[in-house]
Parts: C-alpha cells; structure tokens; sequence
C-alpha cells in the first residue's frame, strides 16, 4: 500500500467512512506529483515549467476560431486544466447554494463539494470507493438500469432491490392512481431490507428522489419513516453508507412531498452513518450537455480532517480515469449561478413541467385505465411509470414499447423480476398539448395486444 493512502486510512478508520471503504477505496490517494507541484509552482514561480500547456505573453494559446465562438469566456476559463477536485469558485457556490436549497445544512458540517463531470460519473467514483465483490447496495425498484451496470457489471458488487411501492393484491384490477398510492412507499420492505443488511455489520443504501424511473418523492411522513429506520440500523450498531442520487433534485410539483434533499437529516442522523450527496447542474440548471455534477460527504462522526481525506480519495480516483472535469463547463454552470436573470429563468422551465405533469395527472385521472397497465405513484421529476401485466391481463412492456414505436411513440421499457416490466414515459420531453393523444396512444395500444 503506498504510504499516502496508508496517511489517509488513518484518519478514516477513525471516522464512520473506514469500516466502509472498499479495497480499491482503500488503495486510492491523491499523488504528490505533476498536479500538485503544478499547483506550488503557480504560486511562487516565476516560470512555471510544470503543466502540459503551451503559453505566450503569459496566457494560454487559445485558436482565434475557438475564442471566437466562446465570447464569454477567457482562455483561463476555457483551454487551462481545471484543479483536480474542481473550480474552487464553483466549489463554493454549489456549497453555498445547497445550504439555501436545504437549509436544515445550515447548522452541519458537510465537505466542499468535488466536481466530476456529470451525476453518471459521481456515482461512479462513489462505487469505486466503496463497492467491492460480493457487497451488496440497496436499491429502489424498478430501478435506473444505468445502476446495475456501475454497481453490477464494473465493480461486482450485488444490488438488492427493495419494492418501491407496496404491490396491487394478484388479481386486483387495472387503477388509475396518478398521485401516491393508498400505501405510497414500501416502508416495510424498506425497513426489513435494512435490517437484514445491518445483521451483517454494513449497510449500503442508494436513494433516488424524486425517483427515476417512476417519478416519486416522499411524502414528510414517509421520508421520517425511512430515516428512523436508516439511524435504528446504525443504533443497532451497523456502518451505514447513504448514497443520495439527487439528480431531479427541486422538480416537486405536489404540497405534502419533502422539499430538502434527504441528505440534510442523513449527513446529521447517527455518527455511524456516512451521507454522500450526488448532484449537479445538469437538470436543475437543464445543461444536460455540460456533464458536470459533484459529490459531497456529510456526516455526524465525519469531522472536517475526514472529509479532508476522503476528498484526497476522491481526487485519486478522478485524477486516475479522467484527470479532471471540463474547465468550461465549469465556469458556464458557475456564470449561469451568477446571473441575476437565472432564478426567474429557472422558474419558467419549473412551471413548463409542471404543466406536463399536471396534464398527465388529469388524463389518468380522468381515463379508464388500459387493461394491464396500472399507473405507478408519481409527483415530481420527468417521469411517470406504468407496471404492466396488472390485474388479469398479460401485457408485457418491451412487446407494448416496439408496438407504440411503430406508432410513432418512443418510450422506455424496463425490466423487473418477476413480473413482465414497467413503460417508462418521459413527460417532460412531450409538449402539453401533446400528452392527451400520446397516452391515449398508449392506452389503445396496450388495449390490442
């Protein structure tokens, strides 16, 4: 092991991330190489020789073809590397931010977040820190398949799939439920999910809200359930990983959901519990282009010299696959956070879903449901999700998405064991005027099959 991760297990294994971190996790540091003597020389060279860029006049060279088309932006802004973990400037806006998007931050200590470029990547490196073969992580399902692929394919680990929703009794008929469900969360799946893992000594929990695919939030009394049951684990004496994928993050359209991001109560619930949040620009800006996301690490036992390492974990991790995220995406996110203009912005494209969504609301409200479809809970996000093969009916989900392909429609099918699947529609990709005909497209078509 090289004596700079050794430096930094130290201070984990004090800390609720050392009993968490997997063998890759473990190995990982920030070298004291190019990038860091880069950074010393920055400050006190007069010539700095270090770093792999060209410069004349004391700038870098930028081709007048490419300035011409950024004109917003200086060289420094646009050709230089950006820092490992990061545009501090960003850094300290998104931090600042998150506290007045979540105040209940206000009075945690919690890290300066660490850019990576996209959400995708940050759960990524998160799993590179803390899955290993044979772990298991607790998912939601049905799930973002895109999970089983990081988690699964690339790091080997298992993930356990815990029933979002509470399932229709067999037999029971079609429904066109469109808000939360008499029983809305699973709780109790959730809740003996956690206690399985925790007889094991560590839990692992990715939690997904407002979810994708099936676009729920928790309701207050539902997420105060589901974090009781997260500390009773730890209570009970389990190491508790809580990973929050909040790339919907803000997008609740309904009174009565929470509005903080689970990891404002997570990052302050038990000392041996470690929140990560995961989250970016990338839909609550809609720069879905600029891939740029961050992690931040939070958590009662955590202390400041902790985060610390675990950012330096971090850096080693980026700093060996991507080197570092796109410096001009960067400082687009960081000018759009600047601009006085942004909010008001923001809250016309907010209004823009909302309206999607309360026009699909009002069809499966209003619309007999399709034989085998039932409607999944839904409040917030870009989506809403069908479970197929409800009640009497064999329906399944892949057959109904070639059938609507051939009418034009696209949507997503998802797989799910057992059962014959779930459609995925995103709403926020179809124009208001447009949802009746679309889900009456979809009603029609699952009626012939």
């Amino acid at each position: 092991m090289n004596p700079l991760a050794d430096e930094l297990n130290a201070v984990l294994d004090a800390s609720p991330a050392g009993p968490l971190l997997s063998p890759l996790g473990r190995r990982l540091y920030f070298p004291r190489g190019i990038i860091a003597q880069a950074a010393e020389a920055k400050k006190t060279a007069r010539i700095n020789a270090t770093l792999g860029m060209a410069f004349q006049g004391g700038r870098p060279l930028i081709l007048p073809a490419l300035a011409r088309r950024l004109p917003g932006l200086n060289p420094e802004e646009t050709v230089v590397y950006a820092p490992t973990a990061g545009v501090e400037a960003f850094r300290r806006a998104w931090k600042e931010a998150l506290i007045r998007k979540n105040p209940s931050l206000g009075g945690l200590d919690f890290s300066l977040p660490v850019t990576v470029p996209g959400i995708t990547a940050g759960i990524s490196f998160t799993a590179d820190l803390f899955l290993d073969g044979g772990q298991t992580i607790l998912i939601a399902s049905p799930a973002w398949d895109n999970y089983n692929l990081i988690f699964t394919e690339r790091r080997r680990a298992l993930t356990r799939e815990i029933p979002l929703f509470v399932e229709p009794p067999t037999g029971a008929g079609p429904s066109n439920q469109a808000g939360p469900g008499p029983a809305g969360l699973n709780l109790a799946a959730f809740k003996t999910a956690l206690q399985e893992e925790a007889a094991s000594g560590v839990v692992r929990i990715l939690l997904n809200f407002p979810h994708n695919p099936s676009g729920y939030t928790p309701l207050k009394a539902e997420a105060d359930a589901l974090l009781a049951a997260i500390g009773e684990a730890a209570a009970g004496g389990a190491s508790v990983l809580a990973i929050c994928d909040d790339a919907y993050f803000g997008l609740f359209y309904e009174e009565g959901t929470i509005r903080e991001s689970l990891f404002s109560r997570l990052a302050g619930l038990h000392e041996r519990v470690l929140a990560i949040k995961i989250d970016g620009p990338t839909k609550e800006d809609y720069v879905w282009g600029l891939r740029t996301g961050f992690i931040t690490f939070g958590g009662k036992g955590l202390g400041g010299e902790a985060a610390g390492a675990l950012e330096k974990k971090l850096m080693g991790a980026i700093r060996s696959s991507v080197s570092c995220a796109n410096t001009p995406a960067q400082y687009l996110a960081l000018k759009i956070m600047e601009d006085p203009a942004a909010g008001g912005e923001r809250e016309v494209f907010f209004k823009l879903l909302r309206g999607r969504y309360q026009a699909v609301k009002r069809f499966i409200k209003e619309t007999p449901a399709a034989p085998g479809l039932t409607a999944l809970p839904f409040n917030s996000g870009y989506f809403m999700c069908f479970r197929c093969g409800t009640g009497n009916k064999a329906l399944n989900a892949e057959a109904l998405r070639r059938a609507l392909l051939k009418r034009g429609v696209g949507t997503v099918a998802l797989e799910a064991s057992p059962g014959p699947g779930y459609l995925r529609v995103t709403f926020a990709a179809i124009e208001e005027e447009e949802i009746p005909a679309v889900f009456r497209t979809i009603y029609e078509t699952a009626g012939e099959l």
